[in-house]
């Protein structure tokens, strides 16, 4: 029988976001054979751990809600042959990762599969490829930000805090479209004319909505055994302010997910509250808001929409 995805949440991990490939960066550009040669020589030395590997690490561990049965698959997809790509595979069985599907493509960029593999999330250190992948309607971030070190220590070991902005993250860029197009004062009353009137998806709706699921079957969980804690939680941090937040509310609704924690700070820095939430990953349309957070949390850039456009450079805060 085959190995059904269409339930479970599907990270595709490039190992530029998972691990810190400096070393075989620079033997790579002295020539495809040496550094072929360079990964046989280190093929038992695991590759040091990078931005995205404590959300990932946090995010497998889920499955131990329903161990015969992921909840949650994530796939290697890279760039590198299958040869080269056995220091990848040794160095994630080293860390004891929960991860056993990788497709290898030699050279080619591996985001035409996400489909095929019902991706819902692909994270890679190369913005050529984000952005790539981004253009043919996929779910892609670009990591980036601190390196892999523990956010919230002394907390729940097991605990998983994402953040997420909400236009041009969430949704598409309809309302930004509006904002720059005109003052605040018509895009919040253009928001609150349309505040019962759902928000289109945006590149990370899908991820979103299967990180829900987890969240339901958590919630299930926590209803049948009192002392078990939920370890998902899920923060909305966005420059939207009272009226435009509850078109926010309304279309999250709409999804049938629900957020922990939201912030509707209304041109108010983001780093400072990210720095107080210390989620394990925070995904954001705009490098300016991720560029003051980079010393604090993981960040993912989404480079998507009129915000991400070279023409349509911001002139303010963006939602």
């Amino acid at each position: 029988m085959a190995y059904e995805l269409s339930e479970r949440l599907v990270i595709g991990i490039a190992p530029s976001a998972l691990f810190d490939l400096t070393e075989s960066h620079r033997a790579f550009e002295q020539g495809l054979d040496h550094y072929r040669a360079y990964q046989d020589e280190h093929i038992d030395d695991p590759l040091p751990r990078a931005v995205a590997f404590p959300f990932v690490q946090r995010l497998l561990a889920l499955n131990d809600l329903r161990p015969d049965d992921r909840l949650v698959e994530v796939i290697v997809l890279a760039k590198d042959d299958a040869v080269t790509g056995l220091r990848i595979m040794k160095s994630i069985e080293n860390y004891g990762l929960q991860i056993d599907r990788a497709v290898f493509t030699e050279g080619s960029s591996p985001y035409a599969y996400i489909d095929a593999l019902n991706i819902c999330l692909f994270l890679s250190g190369s913005a050529s490829d984000v952005t790539a992948a981004l253009a043919k309607g996929h779910p892609a971030g670009r990591v980036l930000g601190r390196a892999a070190v523990e956010a919230g220590a002394g907390d729940d070991a097991r605990a998983l805090r994402v953040a997420l902005d909400f236009d041009g993250v969430l949704v598409d860029d309809e309302a930004e479209a509006v904002y720059r197009s005109s003052n605040l004062a018509q895009y919040l009353e253009h928001e609150r004319e349309h505040a019962d009137t759902p928000l289109r998806g945006g590149p990370m709706k899908r991820f979103l909505v299967a990180l829900g699921r987890i969240q339901r079957a958590e919630q299930e969980l926590a209803g049948a055994d009192p002392d078990y804690k939920p370890r998902v939680r899920v923060a909305l941090v966005t420059a939207r302010q009272a009226p435009a937040h509850e078109r926010a509310v309304q279309t999250l609704r709409s999804w049938d997910v629900q957020v922990n924690d939201a912030f509707f700070l209304g041109g108010i820095r983001k780093a400072d509250v990210l720095q107080v939430l210390q989620p394990h990953i925070y995904f954001d349309d705009q490098l300016g808001h991720l560029e003051p957070a980079k010393g604090l949390v993981a960040g993912v850039l989404v480079p998507y929409g009129i915000a991400n456009r070279p023409e349509d450079a911001p002139g303010g805060t963006s939602r």
